[in-house]
């Protein structure tokens, strides 16, 4: 068994995803003896959910330091995040809308819970928003209060000061730290875990939803598109005037090592030394929005939230109104800023948004399974996003030097640069 445990984890993912499918088909309602299996690997991730959430939002919010320190950098920057996780997730809403995966093939999930469809009220939702008592929340996992309750307390950190409360942000920091490796151990369990899930399901519901899963793979990668063709070199060029013809150029290893990693974290070395000799960055700027952008820029899996969530609701049934569209896009930008940039934290914080939404967890090892095909472009789009937030703040605070960005022959050995980041 050697040889299994030198392949890449999505390859086994991948190899256990068509076994399970094949195994589904084969002992059909015998499967129920394996699901056992499944049912530990999704408890396993729910156990993972609100420790993993509270630090990780915590630790993104305080690599901002102090606003003062930062300054134009942080600030920029932040709202750089904000704009374009809520663009991102807009567009995984449209195209969703428009392809509607997952629509008609409701029939498919009717084994599961049933999903009541609520009357929109702005004002009582954004009330419910706000935790009565923070216990509560957590004892019920109110994923939206808990994550609101989350962001206050660590805007109240930065207002402070890491000086003025030194142990909390050390336990914080190094909370994240322990849940992001026990996450990454829970994930090597993916392949089995996946296996059982999806050969529960298909020994159930057959193949139908194999064709609402390709679906839902062509309108994430559309989306992923059009961010990458449209909204990057839009927003490059209006607010900095630099090509952005150049600027690809200039950044593809980083989106190469990205696309091929599946990693925003493993990503940081090579995107470090691409803004310095490719672009003309300082560490001054890259130093900051290189790393914090890995941890809070999560425009790719931002589109997928918004993909999700129709998908979702197409096959539970709902009916999805224009409140149902408002909460999806303010979930994107929360739970998207809010993702850790490591490989498998998208199917951690797909259970947090279908928690959040109300809805039930059977569609997660469809979404676990199609992962590794996804994630490769999220990551893609997560690093051209980082790196086109840092272009920008830094053309702003005049730490770029466009001769370096507009030489023809800029390289970047790409062996040397992964070999000093491993």
């Amino acid at each position: 068994m050697k040889w299994w445990f030198k392949l890449p984890l999505y390859t086994q993912i991948a190899i256990g995803g068509v076994v399970g499918i094949i195994l589904g088909f084969i002992l059909g309602e015998n499967v129920k003896y394996i699901a056992p299996f499944g049912e530990l690997f999704i408890r396993l991730l729910q156990m993972l959910i609100i420790p993993l959430v509270i630090t990780s939002i915590l630790a993104g919010i305080l690599k901002m330091k102090d606003a003062k320190s930062v300054g134009k950098v942080g600030g920029g920057f932040l709202g750089y995040l904000v704009i374009t996780s809520f663009i991102a997730t807009t567009f995984g809403v449209i195209v969703a809308l428009i392809l509607q995966p997952g629509k008609g093939l409701q029939s498919i999930l009717d084994h599961g819970e049933k999903v009541e469809t609520v009357e929109f009220n702005f004002v009582d939702h954004f009330l419910s928003w706000v935790p009565k008592n923070i216990f509560e929340s957590l004892m019920n996992m109110e994923m939206i209060q808990i994550i609101f309750f989350t962001v206050i307390i660590g805007l109240v950190m930065l207002s402070l000061g890491e000086e003025r409360v030194p142990s909390i942000t050390k336990f914080v920091n190094e909370g994240a730290n322990i849940m992001l490796k026990l996450t990454s151990y829970i994930i090597q369990l993916a392949p089995y875990g996946i296996l059982a899930l999806l050969a529960n399901l298909v020994g159930k519901f057959g193949s139908d939803m194999l064709s609402a899963v390709v679906k839902f793979v062509i309108a994430d990668y559309i989306a992923l598109v059009l961010i990458l063709l449209l909204v990057y070199p839009i927003l490059l060029k209006i607010t900095t005037g630099l090509n952005p013809i150049q600027f690809y150029k200039n950044i593809y290893p980083s989106m190469l090592f990205a696309f091929t990693t599946s990693t925003s974290s493993a990503t940081i070395p090579v995107s470090l030394q691409v803004t310095k000799k490719n672009m003309g960055i300082s560490e001054r700027t890259a130093g900051f929005t290189i790393p914090f952008g890995a941890t809070a820029n999560m425009d790719g899996f931002a589109v997928a939230i918004g993909v999700i969530s129709v998908f979702a609701a197409n096959l539970y049934g709902i009916d999805i109104t224009f409140g149902m569209i408002l909460q999806f896009v303010l979930l994107g930008l929360v739970l998207s800023i809010g993702a850790a940039g490591v490989r498998g934290a998208g199917i951690v914080m797909s259970i947090v948004l279908l928690e959040a939404l109300g809805m039930p967890l059977l569609i997660i090892p469809i979404l676990a399974a199609i992962w590794p095909i996804i994630d490769m472009g999220h990551t893609t789009i997560n690093i051209a996003g980082d790196l086109t937030g840092t272009t920008i703040v830094a053309k702003k605070t005049d730490d770029l030097d466009e001769e370096v960005f507009n030489a023809k022959n800029n390289k970047l050995e790409t062996k040397t640069d992964t070999e000093e980041v491993f």
